[in-house]
């Protein structure tokens, strides 16, 4: 802490420093970035004065000039420790919180916000039930600092060491992944033992999503490394057979299949595409679930017979037997081909669809 806070006088009146996307808890240092030309004049004024500000966190984070409706009445009274100005007119805080407080009516919105305050006094009760939540909680918390990437592991420390059950819940919130509403809310909750409760279901559910995450960071990289190796050993397969002077199994069968492309009698359409598909299969490991898929389509496109035609054999007769003998039942389907066969055995002209 920058300095101890207990035993500084709060005033019973204060001017209010709105806070957009954050919740300021007691005892806690951080930084605030000030752009509007009101906040500054406050943060002016109360330098030459006391140096401690009430910070309220906005309802709406959509405005710069929040209203004594658009931010919340629980806050933060801060000491002012440093202030930086910068060239683009905009001023660097660091504040410490010093105790909670709730707004009891706003004196002034102009030139910026001032209100009456009450100062909430937190007592550190630590009975046995407090100190098994503490554990508990202080437990939870290590284990998401150990697989959190935007928390220190010096917290780790810090809170294994804090024995006060206020500033453990304070420090637990502010450093937690939680929206403003959550952090609000565990701002508002004044009973120390009540406030360690609050947190448990957070610290549960960003645990069980950080165990996830690495858990699918884990499986991507095995994924990744095995990938990785398998290339590395195609690569150097590839190397060796070229100095033998041999060719590996891929390559040959992707140049036996260019060689069947170039030979078969394909539309232009059709000769496209066996190109395009192939050159997708050579990039292929030969191993990949999509490789037996593009090879089997185009074994199909050379296996039609795009050019390949025989006489028309109109006689219905037969064409009747061969219906009966192949396929079971489909009686209207096949007396509509019959049909068809007939037309265009006394029609050699007619067109159109069978069915």
């Amino acid at each position: 802490m920058a300095e101890e806070v207990k035993d500084i006088k709060i005033p019973a009146e204060l001017p209010i420093l709105p806070v957009k996307g954050q919740v300021v808890y007691p005892y806690l240092i951080i930084p605030l970035v000030i752009s509007n030309e009101r906040m500054i004049k406050l943060t002016d004024e109360a330098l030459v004065g006391s140096k401690i500000v009430g910070l309220c966190t906005q309802v709406r984070q959509d405005t710069d000039d929040p209203t004594p409706d658009e931010i919340y009445h629980f806050g933060t009274a801060a000491l002012i420790v440093k202030m930086l100005r910068f060239p683009d007119g905009t001023i660097r805080l660091l504040v410490q919180g010093l105790s909670r407080i709730r707004v009891q009516k706003f004196l002034q919105t102009e030139p910026y916000l001032t209100a009456r305050i009450e100062v909430i006094r937190e007592k550190a009760k630590r009975g046995i039930e407090v100190e098994a939540i503490m554990r508990n909680v202080s437990s939870l918390f290590q284990k998401v600092i150990s697989l959190a990437p935007y928390l220190p592991d010096e917290l780790q420390a810090v809170a294994m060491n804090m024995e006060d059950p206020n500033k453990l819940a304070d420090l637990i919130a502010s450093n937690l992944n939680l929206g403003v509403a959550d952090k609000q809310a565990v701002l508002e909750t004044v009973d120390a033992k009540a406030r360690l409760e609050k947190l448990i279901p957070h610290l549960t559910k960003e645990l069980s999503i950080l165990e996830l995450s690495d858990k699918i960071r884990g499986q991507v990289k095995v994924e990744m490394d095995r990938d990785q190796r398998d290339y590395f050993l195609r690569e150097q397969l590839k190397a060796i057979q070229k100095e033998l002077g041999e060719t590996d199994e891929h390559t040959a069968e992707v140049n036996e299949i260019r060689a069947r492309i170039a030979k078969a009698s394909l539309s232009p359409e059709a000769a496209k595409a066996a190109k395009e598909e192939v050159d997708r299969l050579a990039r292929m490991p030969i191993h990949a679930a999509e490789y037996t898929v593009t090879r089997t389509y185009i074994d199909w496109l050379l296996n039609l017979p795009w050019t390949a035609s025989t006489a028309d054999n109109l006689d219905v007769a037969a064409a009747r037997t061969i219906l009966d003998e192949d396929h079971y039942d489909l009686a209207k389907v096949k007396d509509r081909i019959v049909e068809y066969l007939a037309v265009r055995k006394l029609k050699g002209d007619a067109k159109g669809p069978i069915l």
